[in-house]
């Protein structure tokens, strides 16, 4: 009897010891399951804002380091442009070849009508410096200026109608191309030469280089900073440009505020710097013989040079007195 009850209870023992086991191991799987499920959460949730984070610091860095980079681009076109530079910007198809015969023909045109006239050797010299070499460069100069100066007024407008286009849905480069078609000039054939650009390859970042070498204003170096930073970092383009068209208009505001403000001693530099001359041919005009001896004596044309030097250093000074930077 002994052995039967002996045999059951080990089998009972058994069974429980097994079952607890299978119990036990169960428990555990599930408990290393739960664990690691959890684990991986955590590490998603520690990892998620970290990359983020990381993100974000190396967009930082993509960004600091553009704008360096656009920095010394600046800093090296700051320094003077070439000729042909400055052709382009005023927007001259000449080469600087045919630039320099037309000041060559010139120069001597004013040399020879001096010789003709019997005017003395130094006046034919002056002349032919003045003509061959001052005019011509002031009128690229005026040219370059007024250029800029139309292409500044319309810039925001050509931002606008991209921002529109953009948030329309049109990519970015049919945009630029609805601003070179659309845009007068000078905004108009600048856009249509960075599309023209980039349909041969050109870089949008060469492209816009391009352009700030054109029109070398801080309206378009902003525009290419931002273009630039879009297209290598990501982000809200319609947005960025958006705020940048409100900081144009702004300048613009502000620059109409400076030259009102202003005014009053521009009215003063002119009246100041027109006086002399106005004086002296009222003079001649009367007493012709009372001036005369200006124009016959030597010592009076050294006179009238010195009185022109002077008065080219005073006007000078007196626009850069009211010459108002922002």
């Amino acid at each position: 009897m002994g052995s039967p009850v002996i045999f059951a209870v080990a089998a009972i023992l058994l069974v429980l010891g097994l079952g607890g086991a299978v119990f036990a191991f169960a428990e555990s799987g599930g408990t290393s399951k739960k664990r690691l499920q959890a684990v991986s959460r955590q590490t998603a949730v520690g990892t998620g804002p970290r990359n983020t984070a990381d993100t974000q610091q190396q967009r930082r860095r993509n960004v600091t380091a553009l704008l360096k980079d656009i920095e010394k681009q600046q800093a090296q076109q700051k320094q003077r442009p070439t000729l042909r530079r400055r052709l382009e910007q005023a927007g001259l198809t000449i080469s600087p070849r045919t630039f320099w015969i037309v000041c060559g023909i010139a120069a001597f045109a004013a040399a020879a009508g001096c010789l003709v006239t019997h005017r003395a050797w130094w006046v034919a010299v002056c002349a032919a410096l003045f003509f061959g070499l001052g005019l011509p460069r002031w009128v690229v100069s005026f040219m370059i200026k007024r250029r800029i100066k139309a292409f500044t007024a319309e810039f925001a407008n050509a931002i606008d109608v991209i921002v529109r286009s953009v948030k329309s849905g049109l990519p970015t480069n049919e945009a630029l191309k609805i601003v070179a078609r659309e845009m007068s000039a000078p905004v108009g054939p600048e856009f249509f030469k960075l599309c023209e650009g980039l349909k041969v390859g050109v870089t949008l970042e060469q492209g816009l280089k391009k352009m700030f070498e054109n029109m070398p204003t801080a309206e378009v170096s902003f525009f290419g900073i931002v273009m630039t930073i879009q297209q290598k970092s990501g982000g809200n383009l319609s947005e960025a440009l958006g705020n940048l068209a409100f900081v144009l208009r702004d300048r613009k505001r502000l620059q109409g505020k400076i030259k009102a403000m202003s005014s009053e001693a521009k009215a003063s530099a002119m009246i100041i710097g027109s006086l002399p001359p106005v004086v002296g041919f009222l003079v001649w005009m009367s007493t012709p013989a009372y001036i005369e001896s200006l124009f016959t004596e030597r010592m009076g044309n050294l006179m009238i040079a010195g009185c022109v030097v002077w008065m080219s250093v005073g006007i000078w000074v007196m626009s850069k007195m009211i010459a108002f930077k922002h």
